[in-house]
């Protein structure tokens, strides 16, 4: 069974997702500090990245991990908003749901870390 409110098509469907993307990037900044954190040093990284990666490759390493510590952190969000959504108890199952969403924010963070070392001192 497919969700009442799908049914747009073609040009439409695409213009309503680009808009409500937009609408999850306006709503993760305005209610995620660690996402806000996370543009805030993008803003940073990338214009360096830019700056010190050597060629291409390196820069689009370079700015892809950074880009990913922002998708995860995305993802991590929409997770615990979900599990707040169904319950504000304490479960063990909402816990783990939200440790797990944060350890992949954390890997994502430590692979911008791996990756910025190994092109940087490459």
């Amino acid at each position: 069974m497919e969700s009442p409110f799908k049914g747009k098509t073609g040009l439409r469907r695409v213009w309503n997702a680009f808009h409500y993307s937009l609408d999850g990037l306006r709503a993760a900044y305005r209610h995620e500090d660690a996402f806000r954190q996370e543009i805030w040093l993008a803003l940073v990284l990338i214009p360096l990245a830019l700056w010190l990666g050597e060629g291409a490759v390196a820069r689009a390493l370079m700015i892809g991990s950074v880009l990913l510590v922002l998708i995860v952190e995305l993802i991590n969000s929409a997770i615990e908003a979900t599990v707040d959504r169904i319950s504000l108890e304490n479960h063990r199952l909402a816990k783990r749901a939200k440790d797990i969403g944060s350890a992949a924010v954390l890997i994502a963070l430590i692979n911008v870390g791996v990756v910025w070392g190994l092109v940087l001192l490459g």
